[in-house]
């Protein structure tokens, strides 16, 4: 019980300690580079210097105080433009017009550690008067700052849970824009969003599809190569390599120059800040690795900080996105006398040690300054952080409820988090006609500059406008770009690709294990085309086109068929033609002679019906040759069939006759009464009638029609006549066969027959010629391509009536012409004598 009573009188004897407890610095106060007393107060954290010297951590001494050099006079100038701006603010009648406005600039030496320093002195002031208990009130209405990203997340994250605004000129990191993680978080300048993707646009715009890439290694790089990256893929551009590094790196740098150096890309993406790119310029001066495009962004594309006497070597035509420049009318003056005179700290003797006695020495390096004049001090961003301190004024200016003449109310208490809800309602123009609101993301509207490094006739380099990037524009109006005043590096644009375009006619290939870029040009397969640059598939061309020799067109497929116009038509034409001339020629000889033995003897009416059908047959021919037609295609055929048939069977007449001529001379035989001239010409019009039955039923069921052949041929169209029905082609051309072979058979059993003229003799010969002929018709009709299936068929037409009409004729013509004396009556008969020797 004792024990209970003793905790609880001792916890509550802590409890009243704490809660009276008094506010304690632990540790010496960090006092701002830059400051002055107000009514309210505007902090910044700006990296005045680039270079800070680390104390000892042995933990045997106190920690000396850290010590920054090597002035950044970009960060200097943004400083000089706050107090520009404040100057101004104060002695406006309008905004603020009772209220005095302060500022605490402090400088974080580009340094993580300075910044978090610097950071708490902001947020809890640098020193307490005695007796003083925590209010729990910060000193600051807002933060201006930094300029980098990743500075900028630290600072952001720690002000973050007190709610204080934090307003930065030039942290473009696209993290930042995350409402959720940073929400006091506002910038003047837009998001990396759009820059990133903006430099795959303008690389896609100049037909780069090969670039490298080279990033600081913090989140301001690794953000915004990150966006490109994606953009650039979606774009379909490659990137040969992705390289990062850090200031404090020097073996990631030598790693980075080594693979700039062994690349075949000769366009460089550079998202790196002004820090990194000089260090990666000094490397490629030393090196002397000129002659590559750079794509620079805000970050370092305008820095005067880079101009060495090597500089233009290596980064001459480099081209990037830039902020745009503003020129503040009166800042110039301001910074060359007004600002030594009146706001720096020791540029008096007397000094303002309102916060502490000043070390002037640490002023030092800033006091050399104080002699160098431009005729245009460097104002990158100056104009974005111009707007910053204009807007925590405007919102300040609500919050405050001042009105003209009236003025502000100032005992308001403004607590932090009403000036960022102040923030986002802020809407004004600045003097230089810009307007100033921030999005639902904290950030401004992206609008940038093209600008390309460019030398001057008198050596000096100047940053040349050759377009803008706005994206409040519509898409197609955003990117704007003039080629015709860029100055390229090495003089000429470069050409940046892994593989060169493949022309119209090929289509790209994809090398194993490479990126997509890297590819090989593979013509088009036969009957495909492509008829743009870099296709990725040939298009098949429709049926009855074909692609022409470059690929690069469908054209309509060349229409073969026998014609009357070519070689192979008119020889096959003038055989024909000879064909009928030399059977009406035996026709005129054998009618001048018909009352000659030799003619009457064999049997004249069925030799003039066999010359008749003979003229058909090389007449019929003809209507092979020419372009298929409907009419064509059936009358081919079917005339062929039927005067063939008619051919046929004359010579099988002529064979019965004999037969029934040599029995008739047995004794007592009267076989010629029943083979007389009525039955040859009944039988040959019997044998020809089926021939015209099965054409009929031939047409009428499934008849010959034209027929584009696509499928033997695919680079050409084969113009033939389709038999429409098989059966009915074989069944012609069988019923042709049958009578062919009937008549071999009975033509070869009277082939020795005794006569002194034995007509069964030359019947078998021009049978065996016809046969042998349509033997050979039919594999060679099987196998011959397009217009020669056709000329193998009028081939076996001629031969086989050339055949008929030679054995059958030219020996009886021989003798009316050249052996008349045996045309009588005896010699054929074999009653002649022989003549004594």
């Amino acid at each position: 019980m004792h024990i209970y009573l003793y905790t609880t009188i001792v916890f509550h004897c802590l409890y009243t300690k704490v809660e009276n407890a008094l506010c304690r610095m632990m540790g010496d106060p960090k006092y701002p580079l830059l400051f002055k007393e107000g009514d309210i107060t505007i902090g910044a954290l700006l990296s005045i210097h680039s270079k800070e010297t680390s104390p000892s951590f042995e933990f045997t001494q106190k920690p000396q105080i850290l010590l920054c050099s090597s002035v950044n006079l970009r960060d200097l100038r943004l400083a000089q433009t706050i107090i520009f701006a404040i100057e101004e603010i104060n002695r406006s009648d309008t905004l603020l017009p009772n209220i005095s406005v302060g500022y605490k600039i402090y400088d974080t030496c580009a340094s993580r550690l300075s910044s978090m320093s610097a950071t708490m002195a902001l947020m809890n002031g640098a020193a307490f008067t005695p007796r003083e208990t925590c209010s729990g009130q910060t000193p600051i209405h807002a933060i201006i700052g930094e300029t980098e990203s990743s500075s900028t997340i630290v600072l952001s994250r720690t002000t973050g849970p007190f709610k204080i605004p934090v307003i930065s000129p030039s942290a473009t990191c696209e993290c930042l824009s995350n409402r959720k993680e940073y929400p006091s978080f506002f910038r003047t300048i837009a998001s990396d969003y759009h820059q990133s993707r903006a430099l795959a646009y303008i690389v896609k715009h100049f037909g780069w599809s090969w670039v490298g890439a080279v990033n600081s290694d913090n989140d301001y790089g690794n953000n915004g190569m990150a966006i490109f990256l994606n953009t650039a893929h979606e774009e379909g551009i490659c990137v040969e390599y992705s390289v990062k590094f850090y200031r404090t790196e020097p073996e990631k740098l030598q790693y980075v120059v080594n693979i700039i150096k062994q690349s075949t890309a000769k366009v460089i993406v550079a998202f790196l800040s002004h820090v990194e790119m000089g260090y990666l310029l000094e490397q490629l001066s030393i090196q002397k690795i000129t002659g590559l495009q750079m794509i620079g962004v805000e970050g370092w594309i305008t820095s005067k900080s880079l101009f060495t006497p090597n500089s233009f070597h290596v980064l001459g035509g480099s081209l990037g996105f830039a902020v745009k420049n503003i020129n503040i009318a009166g800042f110039s003056d301001y910074v060359i006398k007004a600002f030594w005179d009146t706001a720096f700290p020791c540029s008096q003797e007397d000094g303002n040690s309102s916060q502490g006695q000043v070390d002037c020495s640490r002023y030092q390096d800033l006091l050399v300054l104080k002699k160098y004049i431009e005729e245009r001090p460097e104002q990158t961003y100056s104009g974005n952080i111009y707007k910053a301190v204009y807007a925590v004024a405007y919102s300040l200016h609500n919050l405050l409820m001042c009105k003209e003449k009236e003025g502000c109310e100032k005992d308001l208490t403004i607590q932090p988090h009403q000036v960022i809800e102040a923030l986002k309602r802020v809407n004004f123009t600045v003097k230089f006609g810009d307007r100033v609101w921030f999005d639902s993301t904290g950030g401004a509207v992206a609008q940038y500059e093209v600008v390309n490094w460019q030398q001057d006739s008198d050596g000096s380099i100047q940053f040349k406008a050759v377009g803008y990037y706005d994206a409040s524009l519509p898409p197609d109006q955003r990117f704007v770009l003039d080629t015709e005043i860029i100055i390229w590096a090495g003089g000429q644009k470069p050409r940046s690709v892994c593989s060169e375009s493949c022309p119209p006619g090929t289509r790209k290939a994809g090398q194993k294990g490479r990126p997509v870029c890297c590819y090989d040009c593979i013509p088009c397969a036969d009957g495909e085309i492509s008829n743009e640059t870099d296709s990725n598939n040939c298009m098949q061309c429709p049926g009855e086109f074909w692609s022409n020799a470059e690929r690069n067109k469908c054209v309509l497929k060349a229409v073969e068929f026998l014609s009357f116009t070519e070689v192979m038509g008119i020889v096959l034409v003038f055989f024909s033609l000879f064909g009928v001339g030399i059977t009406v020629l035996v026709t005129v000889l054998f009618y001048s002679k018909k009352d000659t033995p030799i003619v009457k003897a064999n049997n004249s009416e069925l030799s003039f019906l066999l010359l008749f059908s003979l003229t058909l047959c090389f007449l019929c021919s003809l209507t092979f040759i020419g372009r298929p037609t409907e009419w064509s295609c059936m009358l081919r055929h079917t005339a062929f069939g039927i005067t063939f048939v008619l051919c046929i069977s004359c010579v099988l007449g002529k064979t019965i006759v004999v037969l029934m001529a040599f029995k008739a001379t047995l004794p007592g035989s009267n076989v010629m009464k029943w083979f007389g001239p009525v039955q040859q010409r009944l039988s040959v019009l019997a044998f020809t009638l089926i021939q015209v039955l099965i054409c009929v039923l031939w047409l009428t069921i499934s008849p010959p029609f034209p027929y584009k052949n696509m499928i033997y041929y695919k680079e050409k169209i084969i113009l033939e006549c389709s038999l429409g029905s098989n059966v009915g082609f074989w069944a012609v051309m069988g019923y042709i066969g049958l009578l062919a072979l009937l008549c071999l058979n009975l033509a070869f059993l009277a082939r020795t027959l005794p006569d002194n003229f034995n007509e069964a003799k030359f019947i078998t010969f021009s049978m065996l010629i016809f046969c042998a002929v349509w033997i050979t018709f039919i594999p060679g009709y099987v196998s011959s391509p397009g217009k020669f299936t056709v000329a193998v068929e009028i081939f076996a037409i001629l031969a086989s009536s050339f055949g008929l009409l030679f054995c059958i004729f030219a020996p009886k013509c021989f003798i009316i012409l050249f052996k008349p004396e045996q045309n009588t009556k005896q010699h054929l008969m074999g009653k002649t004598q022989s003549k004594p020797h």
